[in-house]
């Protein structure tokens, strides 16, 4: 079964080169490394083109992509020739050398259309490793809060395109959005190990904004949750608490 891994960048260059020996280092199994580029003016492109993949077919991409790390998604999803796809960012990587293999083997022996992992945190360089519990899967839990991390996700490509891939309006909460929809279509599987570490760092997107992503979370959980006035109040409720949470951790 072949792998598509898709990779979104853009002046990725301090980070990339270990996003592409993680995946280059995956044993046992057929993978394909598409890069989507926005068009990038430091080496990223440079490296990603000198990759010997290129002459193989292993290593595709495509550059100047406008609209969007959702729309850059997207069209990774739509160069992919993979049976499955995963998403790790150029300032992402996979731990081990089985990840992927892993991934594939519980997929087939569960006949599951999609998975997710768990992920560790990067920290300057620092790994620390993710000692949360967590919480047997269910669409009601997930509509609480999005506990899948998207490095750590694994698509039949197939079921993704059907799904209408990510939602191009949404800047920060679209994975969160994506499961959703897919929850409603088909239940995933938990991997239970350790898929991949996220680079938690001042230029990512997720830290930086992090309050914009907050609120469009929400509005996405909303979006969800339908028209039941009761639901909706449990949740705006749900919300308010988080927020005045967030405050006093911040003094």
């Amino acid at each position: 079964m072949k792998v598509s891994i898709i990779t979104c960048c853009w002046n990725s260059e301090p980070f990339i080169e270990q996003c592409i020996a993680s995946v280059q280092a995956q044993q046992g199994v057929d993978i394909e490394h598409v890069f989507v580029d926005g068009g990038s003016t430091d080496g990223t492109l440079a490296r990603i083109q000198s990759l010997p993949g290129n002459a193989t077919g292993q290593v595709r991409w495509v550059t100047d992509v406008r609209g969007g790390i959702s729309n850059a998604m997207n069209v990774g999803a739509q160069l992919a020739t993979g049976e499955l796809i995963a998403h790790l960012h150029g300032d992402d990587y996979y731990l081990g050398t089985d990840a992927v293999l892993r991934a594939v083997q519980m997929m087939t022996v569960g006949g599951a259309r999609w998975a997710y992992g768990r992920i560790a945190s990067d920290l300057d360089g620092r790994l620390v490793s993710d000692t949360w519990a967590m919480p047997a899967y269910s669409a009601s839990r997930l509509l609480r809060g999005n506990f899948i991390g998207h490095p750590a996700v694994f698509l039949n490509r197939q079921l993704f395109l059907d799904s209408g891939g990510f939602d191009t309006s949404l800047k920060y909460a679209m994975d969160y959005d994506l499961w959703l929809r897919l929850a409603k279509m088909v239940d995933p599987l938990y991997l239970g190990f350790e898929v991949a570490a996220f680079r938690r760092h001042a230029g990512s997107l997720s830290t930086a904004q992090a309050d914009k992503a907050f609120a469009e979370d929400h509005a996405v959980r909303l979006r969800h949750v339908g028209a039941n006035p009761l639901s909706r109040l449990f949740h705006e409720l749900v919300y308010r608490r988080r927020l005045r949470r967030r405050a006093a951790m911040r003094g």
